[in-house]
Parts: C-alpha cells; sequence; structure tokens
C-alpha cells in the first residue's frame, strides 16, 4: 500500500526481510484463510463455483494483510484435486450430467429446430402466398392498367383516325366543290357558247334558206356541227371525269334538241311561206320513194302473165291504175293531185 501510515506498518513487518520472506509471509496467511474457508464450504461447492471460493478468500484475508501494508489485486484459485480422486469422480458424473443435459439440451434443440423450422416454413409459405397474392394482384392491376392504356390508346387513335378522315372529307369537299365551281363555270361558257352558235344558226338559217332543199342542207350541217361539238364535249368530260360524259350527252342532247326544234320551227316557216307549192313538192319527191316501198314485192318476180284474149284489156287496166293514183296519194299524203295545175317542163311537154 502506498499510504504513510500502511507503508510506515509495512516497514515495521517487513523491514530487514528479503522479497521470499515477504512472499513467505503473505502466502502463509492466505493459505491459514484458505483452510478456514474451506472447512465452511462442501467439496462440490468449491469444486462447482471457484470464483465464489476465491472471492470469500479475498473478502477474508483482505483485512490481515492490510494491517501488514499489503494490499491484495488479485486471487483466483488455479486447481482443486484431492487423492481419492473423488473431485474426478464428481467431475465424472457432472460430465454425465452434463452429457445427458447437453444430448437432452440437442434433443430439445433439435424438437424445437424441426418446430421452429416447421413454423419457419410455415411462415415461408405464408409469406410466400402473401408475396404470391400481392404479384399476383399487382399482375391484375397492371394488366387492369395496361388494358385501360391500351383502351385509352385505342380511343386516342380511333379518334385521330375519324378527325384525320374527317379532315380528309372536308379537303374532298372542298376539292369537290371547287370541282364544281369549275364545272358551272364551264357549263354556263358551254351554254352561252351554245347560245351564241344557236343565235349563229338562226340569224344564218334565216338568212341563207330560200327553199326547203337548202334548209334540209343546213340542217344537216348544224347536226354534223352538233355531233362535233357532242365529240368534243365527251373527249373533253372523258379527259376530265367519267362522271361527266352523262352531263355533256345531256347538254349535246340539249343542243341539237333547241337546234331541231328551230330547225323544224324555221322549216314550219319555210313550208308556211312556199304554201302548197312546198307541200306538193315535197310530195312529188316521195312519190318515187313510195313507188318503190309499193312495188318492192314485184321485183321479185320475174314474169307477169296476163291472161286475156284481148290486148286492149290491158291498156284498159293501166288507165285504170293511172286514174286511181290521185286518189290512193290523196289517202296517203292528204294531197289532191287534181288540183294541182299543169307544169310545163323545159321541152315544152305538159307534165
Amino acid at each position: 500500500m502506498t499510504e504513510k501510515e500502511l507503508l510506515a506498518v509495512a516497514c515495521e513487518q517487513f523491514l530487514g526481510k528479503n522479497v521470499q520472506d515477504i512472499k513467505n509471509v503473505v502466502l502463509q496467511t492466505l493459505e491459514g484463510h484458505l483452510r478456514s474457508i474451506l472447512g465452511t464450504l462442501t467439496v462440490e461447492q468449491i469444486y462447482q463455483d471457484r470464483d465464489q471460493f476465491a472471492k470469500l478468500v479475498r473478502e477474508v484475508a483482505a483485512p490481515d494483510v492490510g494491517r501488514m501494508g499489503i494490499e491484495i489485486l488479485s486471487f483466483t484459485i488455479k486447481d482443486v484435486y484431492d487423492k481419492v480422486d473423488y473431485l474426478s469422480s464428481l467431475g465424472k458424473t457432472q460430465t454425465a450430467v452434463v452429457q445427458r443435459d447437453a444430448d437432452i439440451g440437442v434433443a430439445e434443440a433439435e424438437r424445437d429446430a424441426g418446430i421452429r423450422e416447421a413454423e419457419c416454413k410455415k411462415e415461408m409459405l405464408d409469406v410466400k402466398f402473401m408475396a404470391d397474392t400481392k404479384i399476383a394482384d399487382s399482375k391484375r392491376a397492371f394488366e387492369l392498367q395496361k388494358s385501360a392504356f391500351s383502351e385509352e390508346v385505342n380511343i386516342k387513335t380511333a379518334e385521330a383516325q375519324l378527325a384525320y378522315e374527317l379532315q380528309g372529307a372536308r379537303e374532298q369537299q372542298k376539292i369537290r366543290q371547287e370541282e364544281i365551281e369549275i364545272e358551272v363555270v364551264q357549263r354556263k361558257k358551254q351554254i352561252a357558247v351554245e347560245t351564241q352558235e344557236i343565235l349563229r344558226t338562226d340569224k344564218e338559217l334565216i338568212a341563207t334558206v330560200r327553199r326547203p332543199a337548202e334548209a334540209e342542207a343546213h340542217r344537216i350541217q348544224q347536226i354534223a356541227e352538233g355531233e362535233k361539238v357532242k365529240q368534243v364535249l365527251l373527249a373533253q368530260a372523258e379527259a376530265e371525269k367519267i362522271r361527266k360524259i352523262g352531263e355533256a350527252e345531256a347538254a349535246v342532247i340539249e343542243a341539237m334538241g333547241k337546234a331541231e326544234a328551230e330547225r323544224m320551227k324555221l322549216k314550219a316557216e319555210a313550208y308556211q311561206k312556199y304554201g302548197d307549192a312546198a307541200k306538193m313538192a315535197l310530195v312529188l319527191e316521195a312519190l318515187p320513194q313510195i313507188a318503190a316501198k309499193i312495188s318492192a314485192p314485184l321485183a321479185k318476180v320475174d314474169e307477169i302473165v296476163v291472161l286475156s284474149g284481148d290486148n286492149s284489156k290491158v291498156t284498159s287496166e293501166v288507165n285504170r291504175l293511172l286514174a286511181e293514183l290521185p286518189a290512193s296519194v290523196h289517202a296517203l299524203t292528204g294531197v289532191d293531185l287534181s288540183k294541182i295545175p299543169l307544169i310545163r317542163n323545159a321541152t315544152g311537154a305538159q307534165v
């Protein structure tokens, strides 16, 4: 000890002694207290609880050695043994007990481990089931969300497609409207041209018609021009669009109808102007055609035999036919040949 009073006591106890003497004094003191403590404990307590034994020795010996100026800093029991192997027998018993307890502990541990393993497996299966359920729920939610997104995308795509088609339809409608306007302008121009042409034709017919033959020639010319206009219009309509053919043909037919109506009007005016002479000229011009139609069956006859012994009979038959001719013509045409004055030809003969 380092206190002055205890240091002085230590000097009184050990002054003049060497280290070994000091060790022997301390050792004897501790052995004495050790024997006294051993008398209060059983062998099993000493053997099984060495730390408690060493603690008791320190507590009992510390005051005595302290009065010598010595402080016990550490005291341990290195070993406990005897000469009759009592302690080793205790060790064997203890070892057997420990082994038994160890086996029991191992069995219980294995049992607890099995139970715990089963519980862990159950917990694992529960967790796996919950995880699978969550995964299935997540997958289902994902599929539903995906379906919703797909549906929304399809709706947007359909709306975009519909908007595109509507815009295309509007553009086509604008183009069609412009084409119709162009067609209307063209039709107006065409009608104006046809009107001018009809007016020109009317004036020309009025100025140039002198007799039905000339009017007929002009009619044929007008028909040819109308046909030419028709062909031109058809070609233009085919170049633009096939569906315009009907309109062009209708326009041409309308123009031809107007021209024909005008021609018939002019012809009627010409007939009215020329009067009966013109009608008679037409009848006379038509007589050869009428005679040809009537005699057409006779053209197929190779020979005609008149069964009569009197030659004057043939002459009388011919005269009868000639006499009936005016009546036949009047019945067919409404013209009375008997009222027509005789016309002399260039030779002076009466016709």
